[in-house]
């Protein structure tokens, strides 16, 4: 039985992604892991970084995967396949090898609950709209939208990658200290390794020229942007050699 393209629970999710980004930049508190899960949760279940982040990204690879899986290859058409394979491949990263490798503190269960349901609820938002929504012109391939926005994307991703790679080798296997990050974008920003996220979903969003990644666009710019201005004024009360030119996110700007 085909599924049709139910454009109300679209606009809502599309809705409650923007609304959850203003809502993020009106409350301007640090979500509470990492740097900050002790103060902000100093008695919180914990689990180790690893497993957390292993279970709280999943379903944002599993639930579209498994959408785009569920299709008759007749339908896996492109240009809508691509884009879901390039947020698949995104979160396949972040499952699968961000989660292996990090070095992160342990991780309060009730923000890995948070992130489930969120991860969860994007993956079916973008998966649904991709497989079951989407309409692009054959010449889509060729559009300066379809073609920046791919560039924007893996531009992103590279700098995402290689900014957590700089942040792993700030620590020794067990280390929970905190030392000041140098090289890639972190000369010029705090937030480097959030800067490559947000242009991602940017490029993404321009990609698919779609609501429901606009939404998740603007949302990672409110959450990892706030992210980035709280991990800067960190690092200014922590050390007091930090570089004075270094921004929190946009080089020499912000």
């Amino acid at each position: 039985m085909s599924v049709r393209c139910q454009q109300s629970p679209v606009l809502a999710g599309s809705a409650t992604l923007a609304a959850l980004g203003a809502l993020v930049l009106y409350l301007a508190e640090p979500s509470g892991y990492g740097k900050y899960s002790e103060n902000l949760m100093p008695v919180a279940i914990r689990l180790p970084a690893r497993a957390a982040w292993f279970l709280q990204e999943l379903p944002s690879f599993a639930v579209p995967a498994g959408i785009l899986a569920g299709q008759p290859s007749s339908l896996r058409g492109p240009p809508a396949t691509v884009l879901l394979g390039l947020f698949c491949a995104h979160y396949f990263h972040r499952t699968f090898v961000y989660s292996l490798l990090t070095r992160g503190r342990p991780f309060p269960v009730v923000f890995l609950f948070r992130g489930f349901v969120f991860c969860m609820g994007n993956g079916l938002l973008q998966g649904y709209y991709l497989v079951y929504c989407a309409e692009y012109p054959a010449e889509w391939y060729t559009d300066i939208r379809f073609s920046l926005g791919i560039f924007l994307f893996i531009l992103g991703m590279g700098i995402n990658i290689h900014s957590d790679y700089i942040l792993r080798q700030l620590r020794k296997p067990g280390e929970i200290i905190y030392r000041i990050p140098q090289g890639g974008l972190f000369t010029y920003v705090s937030g480097a390794n959030f800067l490559g996220e947000i242009i991602e979903w940017i490029g993404y969003a321009l990609a698919s020229w779609s609501l429901p990644a606009l939404a998740f666009a603007f949302f990672s710019l409110c959450f990892l942007g706030l992210r980035a201005f709280h991990h800067h004024r960190f690092y200014l009360k922590m050390f007091d050699d930090y570089p004075k030119s270094r921004r929190a996110l946009i080089p020499f700007i912000f």
